[in-house]
């Protein structure tokens, strides 16, 4: 039985980190100390619902998160620290800081430990998020203890909600660019400096010229979509934000 710990303090361990080429032991007093901390837990690193759902959204509304109240976002996975890193890096997920709890130490100390021999995994972290303060967890969303992998309660938007339910949450932004391009490089900077993160759909890396002709209709770049609506180009884009 998966075991809600809410009023409790979260369990007293150190994670093994390698950071800058050094190894770092990191406890959970400096992670969670005098602060309010949104951790979310999940099974493992480039695992699908995980890469493609539940760290991305997190990042990405990291800010309004912090803007509510939260200083730091915890993505724990019973992984080692090599793995971890890695897939932060490929995920490009800046906003968050990823903890492997590689012994399992924390996530047995929190019930959260299960097997998952079935999928060659062994013991690994269940699903679910956590809104910890000074180190006592406040609220927990543990996804239901059914067979699978659920993914229902534990993803961002729900702990957002529960934080602040009228809290603004960004628009999703992405821009077409090409390496080289001044003028990408000026949209991407004004977008920057208006807050917004955005995704680069690079020519060349990630999409071709005639995806490009398919999605806006044009061959230039940028080509720059905000809350699912075309804006255009670099000078499209400093008008949008006049307007």
């Amino acid at each position: 039985m998966l075991e809600n710990r809410e009023g409790q303090s979260v369990p007293s361990v150190e994670f093994v980190l390698r950071q800058n080429d050094e190894w770092q032991k990191v406890s959970t007093d400096e992670l969670f100390k005098g602060k309010t901390v949104v951790l979310f837990a999940l099974p493992g690193a480039f695992t699908p619902t995980c890469s493609s759902t539940h760290l991305p959204r997190y990042n990405e509304l990291a800010g309004t998160l912090k803007e509510n109240g939260v200083d730091d976002i915890v993505c724990l996975s019973v992984n080692d620290t090599f793995v971890m890193n890695a897939w932060a890096a490929d995920q490009e997920a800046q906003n968050i800081k990823v903890i492997p709890d590689g012994n399992g130490d924390f996530s047995a100390g929190m019930g959260m430990l299960v097997e998952k021999a079935d999928l060659g995994f062994g013991k690994r972290s269940w699903r679910y998020s956590m809104l910890v303060k000074d180190g006592g967890i406040e609220k927990m969303f543990i996804e239901p203890d059914v067979p699978g992998d659920p993914f229902e309660v534990s993803d961002a938007d729900t702990m957002l909600n529960y934080i602040n339910a009228e809290a603004k949450k960004p628009e999703p932004v992405s821009v077409f660019t090409k390496p080289g391009c001044q003028y990408c490089a000026k949209a991407k900077a004004l977008l920057t400096e208006k807050g917004l993160q955005f995704e680069e759909i690079s020519l060349g890396k990630d999409a071709t010229l005639t995806s490009l002709k398919a999605v806006t209709g044009r061959d230039t770049v940028p080509q720059v979509f905000i809350g699912g609506k075309h804006i255009g180009g670099s000078d499209d884009l400093e008008n949008y934000f006049v307007s």
